[in-house]
């Protein structure tokens, strides 16, 4: 009984969690995507894309511990689980596409973006409390004998990567007023937007 009522306050912790980093992308994505619009930068857009796509991964996640928490058979859980990492998957990809058409574009224009304070901020913040969330959500999924804890957690630390480029290229583009930074940017967003899609297509097609 001990026992039991110690798993259940540990999957309690673990949903109050993803339910803060989910809210965490939303804001994530809206501030990013309104900033890349604003300030015409391909870089900001991805991320804030990428951050709505993180939303559906985090909201799936909860579904998941929910319905562990109130005893789903395990069959059904995976089934829905690797449909919703196909769907994430395929659409990071076209992404990651999408992202090196216009990018290169602009390279070849000599498009240029504006300074994006906002930009800055959401970058500066991910890369401060991505790392928080990782470790927090390794630890739970390890007490929990969950790997699409731990997993998650991971997909936190590559969103510090990718806040991180976020970062250099908006300053990049704000201090030395460099064109080009942008786009080179975007690009580099681009292995962690199509590694993270490409992990994803793989495990919704995993037998």
């Amino acid at each position: 009984m001990e026992s039991n009522t110690d798993s259940q306050t540990l999957v309690v912790r673990s949903l109050h969690t993803e339910y803060f980093s989910t809210a965490w992308m939303a804001f994530e994505f809206m501030v990013g995507f309104y900033s890349g619009l604003k300030a015409g930068s391909i870089l900001l857009i991805a991320f804030g894309l990428d951050s709505f796509l993180e939303i559906i991964s985090g909201s799936t996640l909860i579904w998941r511990l929910r319905k562990e928490n109130t005893g789903a058979g395990p069959e059904a859980i995976e089934r829905a689980e690797k449909r919703s990492s196909l769907i994430v998957g395929i659409v990071l990809l076209l992404l990651a596409v999408y992202v090196t058409a216009v990018s290169l574009f602009n390279l070849f224009t000599h498009a240029t973006a504006d300074t994006s304070y906002s930009g800055i901020a959401i970058g500066i913040a991910s890369v401060l409390l991505m790392p928080i969330l990782m470790v927090r959500k390794q630890s739970l999924g390890k007490a929990l004998h969950s790997d699409a804890l731990v997993e998650d957690g991971m997909c936190n630390i590559t969103c510090a990567y990718m806040a991180a480029t976020v970062l250099i290229g908006a300053l990049l583009t704000a201090l030395l007023n460099w064109w080009w930074a942008d786009s080179v940017a975007a690009l580099i967003l681009v292995y962690f937007i199509a590694s993270e899609g490409w992990e994803s297509f793989q495990e919704g097609h995993a037998k």
